[in-house]
């Protein structure tokens, strides 16, 4: 009877330590940061025709993921890559997600508050196959590469809810632009634009109701802009994937002025790699990390506050042969790089060293065929 009662209280105790050790959710995570939790998440979307979600995982403090759950978009995706940085994003708060439905021309607002996230509104994207999307303090735009290609505005109100803003639609440089990604740049003053088929970079300026102005527009230094980074002093750092030549893609630095003026700082600085096209840089604004989908490795470079590019390393990753890296993301903390990999549907998982260098952690697998898009916190 002693040893029955022994087992009983040790089968309670193990269930309590278990209860104790479950996972964190990611509404755990956002609702501990101001803690001092070093755990995070991270984000992609299945990007399936028959019916888009976000696929989530939580990351530990040691940089692991593990699947939290996928959470329907409310549409569409194409079930191909999209060619594009930024099919989903964060909010400036860290508390909504952003996300593009590519196969029914609408994007979604998620709360990521809530036990799990939370799908909150789906609105038609104001064009054509979006396949990029920005926020900034409340304002939103997103790049249609469909029909003949633009750009649209919104507002995530107070709830999350996304509200389009009227007269916000506007033309890329051509009907054949093909673009790539946009971003908010200039605290927020401007938008801009890679142009894969045009070689050229795009800026609107926006004003404080979210209506854009003018145009701008520059010839990339090198052909296919593709990815890019939003640095410090309005400094964007774009990878040129020179139609996909072997060894010839390049990262170059530009700025946008406050007025939407572009103009280059360096480049086009060569790593000797093929078909660069994501980009993503460090908080500090040290260093800047180029996926290259032709070579199947990661390069890192050394930048500084003027725009300034250097090669640290031309491989300082590899995800493996036949993996094409498609996309990129950095953790909160700066310490954990996590890459997109579409040629075997794996997220390959790196830390960071003080000196920029990356070691490899895991490769998560398991995603659909098709999956795009990464963010992380």
């Amino acid at each position: 009877m002693k040893r029955n009662s022994v087992f009983m209280a040790l089968a309670i105790a193990s269930l309590f330590l278990a209860s104790c050790q479950k996972a964190s959710t990611i509404f755990d995570i956002i609702k501990d940061k101001g803690k001092g939790t070093d755990k995070g998440y991270v984000l992609t979307l299945s990007n399936q025709t028959s019916g888009n979600k976000i696929i989530a995982y939580t990351r530990s403090s040691e940089g692991k993921l593990s699947y939290a759950g996928e959470f329907p978009t409310g549409g569409t995706g194409t079930g191909s890559g999209l060619g594009s940085q930024g099919a989903i994003v964060l909010s400036d708060d860290e508390h909504y997600a952003l996300a593009v439905n590519a196969g029914s021309n609408s994007i979604s607002s998620f709360n990521l508050s809530d036990n799990n996230p939370k799908l909150v509104s789906t609105v038609a994207s104001g064009g054509t196959r979006p396949i990029s999307i920005t926020m900034h303090k409340g304002l939103v735009f997103v790049v249609n590469a469909g029909g003949t290609g633009n750009i649209s505005g919104f507002k995530l109100m107070g709830n999350g809810k996304l509200q389009p803003i009227d007269n916000s639609t506007r033309p890329l440089s051509s009907m054949d632009a093909g673009p790539a990604q946009i971003s908010f740049v200039a605290d927020g003053k401007v938008v801009a634009i890679t142009e894969k088929n045009t070689n050229k970079i795009i800026t609107y300026t926006i004003n404080a109701q979210g209506i854009p102005g003018m145009m701008h527009s520059l010839s990339s230094s090198n052909m296919t802009p593709f990815g890019f980074a939003v640095g410090h002093n309005g400094n964007l750092y774009v990878s040129e994937a020179a139609g996909g030549a072997p060894g010839a893609s390049t990262v170059s630095s530009y700025r946008v002025q406050g007025d939407g003026m572009i103009s280059l700082i360096d480049g086009p600085v060569s790593a000797g790699q093929s078909a660069a096209c994501w980009v993503v840089m460090t908080k500090d604004g040290r260093y800047v990390y180029a996926t290259n989908t032709g070579s199947h490795t990661i390069t890192s470079f050394k930048t500084d506050m003027t725009g300034n590019l250097d090669v640290i390393k031309a491989v300082s990753g590899m995800t493996g042969m036949g993996s094409s890296p498609i996309d990129e993301a950095l953790s909160g903390n700066n310490r954990y790089l996590y890459v997109l990999n579409g040629g075997n549907q794996t997220i390959s998982v790196f830390a960071l060293a003080n000196d920029g260098s990356l070691s490899h952690i895991e490769n998560i697998s398991g995603l659909p065929m098709g999956a795009v898009g990464l963010a992380a916190n």
